[in-house]
Parts: C-alpha cells; sequence; structure tokens
C-alpha cells in the first residue's frame, strides 16, 4: 500500500536540497529551544549575579542525563515512523504514533518523580560548590515539574519530522521561547524571584510548547494517523521495534550525560568562576552543537525514509553529502567563534575573571570541533537504517568510557582545567576513525535489510 509518500521529494528530489530544506527549521529550531536556557543564563547573570549564574549552569548534566535517556527514546520512534512512512504502510505509523505518545506520558510522570528525589543528593555527589548549592536544587526541582510537557514534545517533534515536517515543531519552538523570554524578564528582572523565576518561566514555556504539538498532530489532516485518546496504548509491536532502536540510543545518551557529569564534577573543583565561565562556554558552544546534530537529525530522517523504499544507494549517497555540508559549516562555525570569544563572554558575564576563563576554554576547544562531525553523521545515517549496536559500543566506549578514564585516571596527576578538556579532542578523534572504518566496511546496510525483512514478515 502506498500513500501520499510516494510523492515525498525526501525520496525522490535533489539530495542537496532536501538535506537543506529539512536542515534549515531543525537548525532554526533547536536555536529556539536554547533560547530556553540561554535566555536563564543571561538573564540570571546580568540581574542576579554569578553565583546564581553558577546556579543554573551546574544543573545543566544531571538534566542532559535524566532528559536524554527519553530523547533517545524519542528517536527510536522517528526513525520506526520515518522507515513505515517510506514504506507507504500508514496503518503501522498510527499505531506507532499513539503508541510513542504514551510512552511520552509515562515517561515524563516517572522523570519527574526521579528528579524531584534525587535532585540535591546528585549534585551533592557532584561537588556543586556549597554557595550555589540551594539555587541549583531549587531550580531543578521547580524544572522536573515540565517533564511531561517536554516529552509530549519532543516525541511529537520526532514523529512530525519522520514524515518530512520540520517546519511546524520550528514555528511552535518560536512561540514558547518568545513566552519563555518574556516570562524571565518578568519574573527574574521584574519580580526579582532569581533562580526560581527562570525555572518557572522555563515549565510554562515547555507547557506551551507541548499544548501546540498536541493541537498539530490532532488536526493533521492528510496524515497517515487519526490521533484519538482512546487509541494512546501500548502496542506490543511497535513498543518493540522502538525500544530495539531507541534503547541503545538512550543508554548512549546516558553514558554521554554521565561523562559530562564527570566533567562537571571536574570543573566544580576549580570553584564557583570555572563553573560559570564553564556554563557560559556551553551556550556559546552550543552553536556548533545545534550545527552538527541538525544535520545529524535531517540525515536520519532522510536514511530512515528511503532505507524503507528500499533506496539504499540513495542512502550512500545522501550521508556522503550530509558529511561535506557539516564539515563545511564546521569549519565556518570555528572560524567565527575563535576570534570573537572574548566579545562573546562579555554578553553573559562584566567578571572579569570569568571572562579570562572562558575565552581559555574557548581557544582550546574549539579548533577540536572538526574531530567530532563524523560521529554525529554516520551515526545518524546508521540509525536511520536500523543500526544502532555497533555505533553505540563505538560511542560507548570511543567517547564515553575513554573520557570517564581520562578524567579519573590523568586528570587528578596532572589537575588543570586544560586536561580536563582535553578529553574531548582525545575522544572525539577516536571515535571518528572507529565510524569511519565502521562505515567504509559496508556489512552494516546488509544486516538492517535482513531484519527489515524480518520485521515485515512479523
Amino acid at each position: 500500500m502506498r500513500s501520499a509518500a510516494s510523492q515525498n521529494a525526501i525520496l525522490t528530489g535533489s539530495i542537496p536540497r532536501q538535506l537543506i530544506l529539512f536542515f534549515l527549521p531543525i537548525w532554526f529550531g533547536t536555536l529556539f529551544q536554547q533560547l530556553y536556557n540561554t535566555a536563564d543564563t543571561l538573564i540570571v547573570g546580568n540581574f542576579v549575579g554569578t553565583g546564581a549564574l553558577a546556579a543554573v549552569g551546574a544543573t545543566g548534566a544531571f538534566v542532559q542525563l535524566l532528559v536524554g535517556v527519553f530523547v533517545g527514546l524519542c528517536s527510536g520512534a522517528g526513525v520506526v515512523v520515518a522507515q513505515s512512512y517510506g514504506a507507504g504502510d500508514t496503518e503501522a505509523v498510527d499505531r506507532q504514533v499513539h503508541t510513542a505518545l504514551f510512552m511520552a506520558v509515562l515517561g515524563g510522570a516517572v522523570l519527574t518523580v526521579l528528579g524531584l528525589l534525587s535532585s540535591r543528593l546528585v549534585l551533592v555527589w557532584m561537588d556543586t560548590p556549597p554557595e550555589i548549592l540551594d539555587q541549583a536544587a531549587l531550580y531543578l526541582q521547580i524544572y522536573f515539574l515540565g517533564m511531561i510537557p517536554q516529552f509530549i514534545y519532543n516525541m511529537g517533534t520526532n514523529i512530525l519530522r519522520a514524515v518530512g515536517d520540520s517546519k511546524r515543531p520550528l514555528y511552535f519552538l518560536i512561540i514558547a521561547s518568545l513566552v519563555n523570554i518574556v516570562l524571565d524578564i518578568l519574573f527574574v528582572a521584574g519580580f526579582h524571584w532569581g533562580v526560581a523565576g527562570a525555572a518557572i518561566a522555563t515549565v510554562i514555556s515547555q507547557v506551551a510548547s507541548a499544548v501546540l504539538t498536541l493541537r498539530c498532530l490532532a488536526g493533521s489532516n492528510g496524515m497517515p494517523w487519526h490521533l484519538s485518546v482512546r487509541k494512546v496504548r501500548a502496542d506490543a509491536a511497535v513498543l518493540r521495534d522502538i525500544c530495539r532502536i531507541g534503547l541503545p540510543s538512550a543508554a548512549q545518551s546516558a553514558l554521554y550525560s554521565v561523562s559530562n557529569i564527570v566533567i562537571q564534577a571536574s570543573i566544580n573543583a576549580f570553584g564557583t568562576t570555572a563553573v560559570a565561565a564553564w556554563s557560559v562556554y556551553g551556550k556559546i558552544d552550543f552553536l556548533f552543537w545545534m550545527t552538527v546534530s541538525s544535520f545529524g537529525i535531517a540525515i536520519t530522517t532522510f536514511a530512515g525514509q528511503n532505507f524503507g523504499a528500499r533506496q539504499y544507494e540513495r542512502v550512500r549517497r545522501g550521508t556522503r553529502i550530509c558529511l561535506g555540508m557539516t564539515a563545511a559549516a564546521t569549519i565556518g562555525i570555528s572560524l567565527v567563534l575563535y576570534p570573537a570569544a572574548e566579545l562573546l563572554f562579555r554578553l553573559f558575564s562584566q567578571d572579569g575573571a570569568v571572562i579570562a576563563q572562558g575565552v581559555q576554554m574557548m581557544h582550546f576547544l574549539v579548533p577540536a570541533y572538526i574531530t567530532y562531525f563524523c560521529i554525529e553523521i554516520l551515526s545518524g545515517a546508521l540509525r536511520g537504517c536500523g543500526d544502532v549496536r555497533v555505533p553505540t559500543l563505538i560511542t560507548v566506549f570511543g567517547v564515553c568510557g575513554l573520557r570517564i578514564v581520562w578524567l579519573l585516571a590523568v586528570v587528578p596527576r596532572v589537575h588543570t582545567i586544560l586536561m580536563v578538556e582535553a578529553s574531548y579532542p582525545i575522544t572525539w578523534a577516536l571515535s571518528s576513525l572507529l565510524f569511519i572504518v565502521y562505515y567504509l566496511r559496508g556489512g552494516w546496510m546488509q544486516r538492517c535489510q535482513a531484519a527489515r525483512g524480518a520485521q515485515a514478515q512479523d
């Protein structure tokens, strides 16, 4: 059975054009999503002070750990929907969408409870400076109240992107980000609620994005699903397929976050100034991450739909083209960020020590971006075709495992921030090499075809 997917330009149009058209809304959407926390950082840093700025920044690694697990499952839902949509199986897409939304509500509820119960304990374990511990714990406890709407939005976004719609998620994020910025100014600068005001503004904006996403899914005429509350439940076969792809991605995300928690703990040991500088660097650094991750999402959807349509050579051509685009973007970003380091830091803080520390961080890490992009694009293409096990192992051992070994074995002997930062380029370069070797060997495509055939028989 074929649907409107047979006319889908992702399957038939110019590859560079389709990648760019899909990439741009994702990029702008990710930009506005980042404005959630960047607005918190800008406003808190300028209207409250360095301690509050460090408190907000110190929560990032823990949030990424819990949220990243479920986002990995969301990516699994996106892949199975993209493959079924590319194959024209509208009945399967309908079941997958309702199962995915069930997972979003359940997962959000579970993480709300986990976050509320464990946030302060984890911050203590991370050696968060005592002078910012209370503020950081308060921020997290309020932030985790928004898990269900955040996960509904993330799951809905993966569903829409899987069928080629990357524009409406962008529109929803623009609205939600504007809500967040206005409320940040009102609550933090106007009402002087400090980090609590920033967290409340973020939660309200997440509710706004979830409501808009649900309305879109419910009213999507012409889409291969008919959203109904009565059908929102777990289909066992769909759940198995989502978990088969999503759980390795979730595990990978969790281990990434564990390594980032170890890095955050290492940075925390250098004091409040270092924590604040690292927090600001993360906001600037995100320009690179949102670019490569947007290309990664684009190639995942492109590969998923074309793999579902059995256009295997088109998958390979798309991957090569996407690698070239991402390499060019990486070089361009590096050439912009390196000389602008001090100017960018002054947007977030007027503390001279924070600025000096942050500029050093940027000048060391920005030139190393080029060692990373292959990881994102090749893993995205492999994931779109359903190959997640070996890419996950490469990431777990090449990036996460080696990074943690470096931080626990090397950094205590040479206790400098520079040695903490060195964990990034070392692990990126090794993992990129492993991904290139694995992808070029080519056996993964045959295994994915066999697995897809087995699913079709089931």
